[in-house]
């Protein structure tokens, strides 16, 4: 009878693994399942927040350029990189010409146009305030009277 208790019991441990198995088969294909759709949605995550960091990196370099941001400082006017480009094209300034106009240098005048930096608050204010003068005024201005005269191009 040995053997027979023996059989019956490895029977038993039999159709319980059996029974086991068919319970945890499926609970364990569903999480191979759902630990691949979190890799998948932790990668989208990490694209995402990678187009996230790109595109405030894009917003914080146009808003140090300043091309046609607010400045803050005064209210009701912009600085841009273009506006100071051709008001000193159209005084038919050198940048080192608009610069004393402007009381800075010219490589400042020249990485102001370039969107490498920005106008302090007083100097903003007097690029505000030299908008509206003509080339004589700039000229009178400057001490230079080679910008009195229109200059024409030789034919």
């Amino acid at each position: 009878m040995p053997n027979f208790a023996v059989a019956l019991k490895q029977e038993i441990c039999r159709l319980a693994r059996r029974e086991i198995k068919a319970q945890v088969t499926p609970t364990r294909q569903a999480i191979v399942q759902y630990r691949h759709e979190i890799a998948h949605l932790k990668q989208l995550l990490r694209e995402q927040q990678r187009r996230m960091d790109m595109l405030e990196m894009k917003k914080g370099t146009a808003q140090e350029t300043g091309d046609e941001t607010d400045n803050g400082q005064l209210s009701g006017l912009r600085f841009s990189t273009r506006s100071v480009k051709a008001q000193r094209r159209r005084l038919g300034l050198s940048a080192e010409d608009y610069g004393k106009l402007v009381g800075v240098s010219g490589l400042t005048i020249y990485n102001w146009e370039h969107g490498r930096t920005r106008p302090r608050a007083a100097q903003f204010e007097v690029l505000a305030g030299i908008r509206g003068i003509t080339r004589r005024e700039a000229a009178q201005r400057l001490g230079l009277d080679r910008l009195t005269r229109k200059q024409r191009k030789p034919r």
